[in-house]
């Protein structure tokens, strides 16, 4: 198999890296975790639920803003610097790149989330809270937070390869809006009388990512432990979405005129 995706996930890391936005991103969720230290200390007896809630939130918030607004200019950024075709002058397939650029974005997410989960440890730490067994449950919600992400990258990246930022930016926000209330949709339709509405809603939550099943931060911050079951079905779900996202951006990608 070739080299040249991960070359460009090399390249696609650093310049994240490089962006303004990702140094800025990652000052205001350090502060997010720092103002959650100063409310634990004043909610006492609940220092790690008030903590745990604010970190995690804030991981993902931050995480989402940086998988779509980096994401949606994967493609766009690198046709309007013409970079792009002395990229494709090189033996280097289209769908080469997109996965290249798909992973070094998802890169970038991986180490952010680390970093951020690290202050997350030492803020815990900070209010003198010893690390016990059911902290597990953190891990794996970062985890799941994880997969959301690289699930809304592979949304963002799909709809980057036919659509301007802009509107990239508001389709993605869109499906991750209704994706989150995947469920709540369903439930709607089925307590209507209409049957075309019925159908319609239920479309719509088998169709949509379901991004309500990665959302275990509330489990975590209560100490409650999260299935295994459940850790392995959500990495299926995450993957199977993705490669087939990626497969559509490939095709869409392989078809398009960049003159």
């Amino acid at each position: 198999m070739s080299a040249m995706p991960g070359v460009v996930a090399i390249n696609t890391f650093r310049e994240a890296v490089r962006d303004r936005v990702l140094y800025n991103l990652v000052f205001f969720a350090l502060l997010m975790i720092g103002a959650a230290i100063l409310v634990g200390q004043i909610s006492i007896g609940i220092e790690r639920l008030v903590i745990v809630n604010l970190g995690l939130s804030a991981i993902s918030i931050f995480g989402l803003v940086m998988a779509i607004f980096i994401g949606v200019g994967l493609v766009y950024k690198e046709i309007e610097r013409r970079t792009l075709y002395s990229l494709l002058a090189k033996p280097l397939r289209r769908w080469e790149f997109l996965v290249g650029k798909y992973a070094g974005l998802v890169l970038t997410l991986v180490i952010n989330t680390a970093f951020m989960t690290v202050a997350l440890a030492a803020a815990l730490f900070y209010v003198g809270r010893p690390f016990v067994r059911s902290d597990g449950s953190i891990l794996i919600a970062i985890y799941f937070i994880l997969l959301s992400l690289a699930l809304v990258t592979a949304v963002a990246l799909f709809f980057s390869c036919f659509s301007s930022p802009m509107l990239s930016t508001l389709f993605t926000l869109g499906i991750y809006v209704t994706g989150v209330f995947a469920n709540d949709i369903r439930n709607f339709g089925a307590l209507t009388n209409n049957p075309m509405l019925k159908t319609l809603t239920s479309a719509i939550y088998y169709l949509v990512p379901n991004f309500h099943n990665f959302n275990s931060i509330a489990a975590a911050a209560h100490g409650e432990s999260i299935p295994f079951a459940l850790v392995w079905q959500n990495t299926l779900y995450a993957l199977m979405y993705i490669v087939l996202l990626l497969l559509a951006s490939s095709a869409i990608f392989s078809q398009r005129n960049l003159k």
